[in-house]
């Protein structure tokens, strides 16, 4: 890997591999949790309009421009970033990037547009509300933070979305969408200069990167991790869906690595995780059973989520309380850990298959802490784990008795 830092504080950060294709973007580092409390939804609109034209180019030369050589641009946000990127053959890298840098920082979000697109939006918020399974996150969420921004829908409300101009996009993309902000990414056979050459930098603007991280400007997040809720809401679907967590650490934090191998031996993708063989495998209570752990730059968020018939949800929750109480009551055995790892390793190895979570979750970690991280280095990592380190971190996080608990039904 290789990363660099250009002049204006945009980052540069190149993964090699040896495939004839490129995955590039731009990882912005301003998501849901940094709109004001009249922007609910404002970060995801402007993902939205970025594609609907730019000083240069017309919303239709947007979508032919990758399309017309077999390549795709798109984007997503979450609660802390807007991510957008494109996948191409890597001859048309320079195409990609330069459209990249034309809609994240040159977008006009024509008015006419925008009121059709807000429509879409609003669709889209209703298809959501539609997919209970998806829907109890955002709202657990809410249940943790708050008043937090953090609690927010990432898709907002139709009534803030209509009242959106093109003139409040601009306000706010002028607030958050700063080339110090973000980390510009290609993943393929390329070198660094390569991509320098590319958005026509000329080297001498180049600066060596220096452990330089974004520092955070929304309100940071007040933990009370000693509280608790207890939670059900009616929205009559035919199986009950179930969320139990608590607030957790950043992925900067030194018992991360501690904490994402519980959840693996908990609920991760694996079959043989605890909570899948004592609720579906050993009883045939729950279809999905998976937990998650999920970090942001001051807090984190982790839980469990399953769906079962109504009946159960009482059997289902003193089942997960008890396989929480086994990792606090002792510690693991020294086997039973040396398996947990060599599962994990494997796992992290396999999903470094997939280009794309890998370029994310590089970036990402750039962006906030300025450092990359290594296969190599984060197997050593797990190889530092201790039985009573994890015990310790069992005590602290998943404490049966500091989950929130929310129930669709």
């Amino acid at each position: 890997m290789e990363t660099v830092i250009l002049s204006n504080g945009l980052r540069l950060l190149c993964i090699h591999n040896d495939r004839p294709t490129v995955y590039c973007g731009i990882m912005m580092g301003s998501g849901t949790r940094h709109e004001l409390p009249s922007e609910c939804g404002m970060a995801h609109c402007v993902e939205h309009m970025s594609f609907k034209g730019t000083e240069r180019r017309s919303a239709m030369q947007i979508i032919n421009r990758m399309e017309s050589v077999g390549g795709d641009i798109n984007a997503f946000t979450t609660k802390q970033e807007t991510v957008y990127y494109s996948i191409c053959l890597k001859e048309h890298m320079s195409r990609a990037l330069d459209l990249l840098m034309d809609i994240v920082f040159h977008s006009t979000y024509p008015e006419d547009a925008l009121e059709r697109e807000v429509e879409v939006i609003i669709d889209e918020i209703e298809s959501y509300n539609d997919s209970p399974s998806e829907l109890i996150f955002d709202d657990f969420e809410n249940v943790l933070f708050k008043s937090h921004s953090l609690g927010r829908s990432i898709l907002g409300d139709a009534e803030s979305l209509r009242s959106f101009t093109s003139a409040d996009l601009h306000r706010f993309t002028n607030r958050l969408y700063d080339p110090s902000r973000a980390v510009l990414f290609v993943m393929g056979d390329v070198k660094i200069s390569d991509i320098i050459r590319c958005l026509k930098c000329d080297i001498s603007e180049v600066n060596q990167f220096v452990n330089s991280r974004l520092s955070e400007s929304s309100g940071q997040v007040t933990k009370s991790i000693e509280t608790s809720e207890y939670i059900v809401r009616d929205k009559q679907t035919h199986q009950a869906h179930v969320v139990v967590g608590c607030e957790a650490i950043t992925f900067n934090d030194d018992r991360f690595m501690g904490l994402f191998l519980l959840n693996n031996i908990l609920g991760g993708v694996g079959m043989n995780s605890r909570l899948n063989v004592a609720l579906r495998e050993k009883r045939g209570l729950v279809y999905t059973v998976e937990s998650s752990l999920l970090t942001y730059i001051d807090t984190g968020v982790w839980n469990v989520y399953m769906g079962c018939d109504v009946s159960d949800i009482k059997k289902c929750l003193g089942i997960v309380k008890k396989e929480l109480q086994r990792l606090i009551d002792k510690p693991m055995s020294n086997s039973m850990l040396k398996s947990a790892v060599q599962q994990l390793k494997g796992q992290i190895a396999i999903s470094h298959d997939n280009f794309e979570s890998v370029a994310i979750g590089t970036a990402k970690r750039l962006l906030y802490t300025g450092k990359v991280q290594t296969l190599e280095e984060m197997f050593a990592e797990l190889d530092a784990l201790t039985p009573e380190s994890l015990h310790q971190i069992a005590t602290e996080f998943l404490n049966p008795d500091r989950m929130t608990t929310l129930i669709y039904k």
